[in-house]
């Protein structure tokens, strides 16, 4: 089957992961690496290209929704940034010295963490609006959207939360997703953000940390434009829809789909891994 006949099916299976990552802030490369893989056929490593640049048009698409709407810490995103962009280079350079079902063996992990993750409800979080320290002298509080006008919020645990970002950084760049899973727990269980604000600017993030690893990618030719252009424009289309239902969905039936959809991934990957079909 040529290329060209695939572009409805890339299109629709990357609509959907754009639309299930911007719901859920973890990216939609869970989604878009085992549909290529397993339903077209496509090499694993093209796949994880094509991934990355359909991550930067996930982010785009709705990151700038989430900014406007005053959901996104900006600060926070682009100071966290400068960790998971450097974990992004080492881990696209990284890559190159790997196999492919080791690569495979790490997505996989990821993928059960994502359902896990996506599955568990955040624990509620006491109010604390004890300052912190480096936080405040960064300027990194901030408001979110509430009902009767903007609701206050603090920032904690900065340095514990770059560390982890440097690890984000590289998982993403390895297996081709945003890693918005480890963004999220950071910034919602480290830093004690509210989860909406943790969601949003991880949204706001993953695109900048695919970014610094997509062109390590195109320079060793592991990006196919014809493959990644379809890919990216329905992962575009999707986040945009996404970003305007977030505010107004009831996310726990949609959490359970896209849970089952990644672990039925992992679990036929795992197989071809353990039979030596990938």
């Amino acid at each position: 089957m040529t290329l060209a006949a695939l572009i409805p099916a890339l299109l629709g299976i990357a609509a959907l992961a754009g639309f299930l990552g911007s719901l859920t802030g973890l990216g939609g490369g869970v989604v878009i690496i085992p549909a290529l893989v397993i339903l077209l056929g496509v090499d694993l490593r093209l796949a994880i290209g094509a991934s990355l640049v359909a991550v930067i048009a996930t982010s785009c698409g709705a990151a700038a929704a989430y900014v406007r709407e005053g959901w996104t810490n900006v600060r926070v995103g682009v100071l966290l940034e400068v960790a998971t962009t450097l974990g992004a280079v080492a881990g696209a350079l990284i890559a190159a010295h790997v196999s492919k079902p080791a690569i495979a063996s790490v997505f996989v992990a990821v993928l059960f963490w994502s359902a896990w993750s996506a599955l568990r409800p955040p624990p509620p979080k006491p109010i604390d609006d004890t300052p912190d320290d480096l936080a405040t002298r960064l300027r990194l509080d901030s408001t979110m959207p509430g009902n009767d006008g903007p609701v206050p919020y603090r920032v904690h645990n900065v340095p514990g939360a770059l560390g982890v970002m440097l690890g984000a950084g590289a998982l993403s760049a390895l297996v081709g997703v945003g890693s918005g899973v480890v963004k999220v727990v950071a910034m919602d269980r480290m830093m004690r953000l509210p989860f909406k604000v943790s969601t949003t600017t991880s949204n706001f993030m993953i695109g900048v940390t695919a970014a610094a690893s997509t062109g390590v990618y195109l320079h060793r030719g592991q990006v196919e434009p014809t493959l990644a252009a379809p890919v990216a424009l329905g992962a575009l289309a999707g986040s945009v829809a996404g970003a305007r239902v977030l505010t107004r969905l009831k996310i726990p039936l949609l959490r359970k789909v896209f849970a089952g959809v990644v672990v039925l991934s992992g679990l036929e990957l795992t197989r071809r891994i353990a039979t030596g079909a990938l």
